[in-house]
């Protein structure tokens, strides 16, 4: 659907559900609207957003969520910095610079809190077995998707291929959702496709059902590269198992998730929907086990940016201390 046209019946959905239907009850009848930015189909981030719209829509009192498809991190900052969408699924690097005015935000901090940490990202470097790739150095000269434009793992790949001495000049870039890495590589369009995800993720699982895959280790050395230059990248693994063929764990680094809001919504509504969010994790879990590390001690202990007030609240009922600097003012 053209994007567009689908924010003009987004805005007509919103205004009718405000107005109400018929003539039932008005209090009942005026809905919330909240929209929620994913990213693509061939990842977490839709299905993890499209059960957090199911939790809302019907736990909290008069809100009607969705789940929308979107270029997933940056994009993601900017409609919710722009009220386009109020809430926003984001890769915790992106989720700092934005707060800071830093990086591709540079002198133009975006108006954004956190809400909650959902779950690690873990960066993938895909090959098919036998393409000669065996290293990140490797990379060079060749095909390399990079992550969909405006994405996280497209924001993640620029820093971390600098810091490992394979900066963008030196291969043949290429920017592809997850849907399409995992088709130009069954297609030998592409040398390797990148996802920043959680594991386990459907287009890669799909690819390694009918193609030999491997993921591209990190050396110690990069890993070092990595976490010295950038503070909220971590050592990690993509564990041994989780794709056909991919036996072993292979290392690499990884970055938290962070669901964010605008930072102007009501305090009452966003502590209805983080207080939803947690109450209801057994429904989260059942569409992504991942989401075990959606916890309300891992959204105090990782969050890269302050809370909205709203969660602050939720987070002080059950015991947890929030300092005065994590609270977005």
């Amino acid at each position: 659907m053209d994007r567009r046209y689908r924010w003009v019946m987004i805005v007509l959905l919103a205004a009718l559900m405000t107005v109400g239907w018929g003539m039932g009850d008005r209090a009942e009848a005026r809905k919330q609207f909240i929209s929620i930015g994913t990213g693509g189909t061939g990842g977490v981030y839709y299905p993890y957003g499209g059960a957090l719209a199911e939790i809302w829509t019907r736990y909290v009192k008069n809100v009607q969520a969705v789940a929308e498809v979107t270029g997933a991190s940056v994009e993601n900052v900017r409609l919710a910095n722009k009220g386009e969408t109020v809430v926003g699924e984001i890769m915790g690097d992106v989720a700092y610079e934005a707060y800071n005015g830093l990086g591709r935000f540079k002198g133009k901090p975006q108006k954004i809190a956190a809400m909650f940490m959902m779950y690690p990202n873990v960066y993938h470097v895909v090959a098919l077995k036998g393409s000669g790739i065996h290293s990140l150095q490797d990379l060079k000269g060749k095909r390399v998707s990079v992550g969909s434009p405006g994405s996280g793992t497209e924001y993640m790949s620029n820093l971390v291929l600098h810091a490992v001495g394979v900066p963008y000049d030196s291969f043949d870039v290429r920017r592809l959702s997850f849907v399409e890495n995992a088709n130009a590589l069954r297609d030998h369009t592409i040398d390797v496709g990148i996802w920043c995800v959680g594991p386990p993720t459907s287009s890669i699982m799909d690819l390694a059902t009918t193609h030999d895959i491997m993921i591209v280790p990190f050396s110690d050395e990069d890993i070092q590269k990595v976490t010295g230059k950038v503070q909220y990248y971590s050592p990690s693994v993509v564990p041994g198992g989780v794709y056909k063929g991919v036996d072993q764990d292979v290392p690499t680094v990884s970055v938290w998730n962070v669901a964010i809001c605008t930072r102007d919504l009501p305090e009452d509504l966003v502590y209805k929907l983080v207080k939803a969010t947690f109450e209801h994790q057994d429904y989260l879990l059942k569409v992504y086990p991942g989401a075990k590390y959606t916890t309300p001690e891992n959204a105090v202990k990782y969050s890269p940016i302050p809370f909205h007030p709203g969660a602050v609240k939720y987070f002080r009922e059950l015991g947890l201390k929030v300092p005065e600097d994590k609270i977005a003012k």
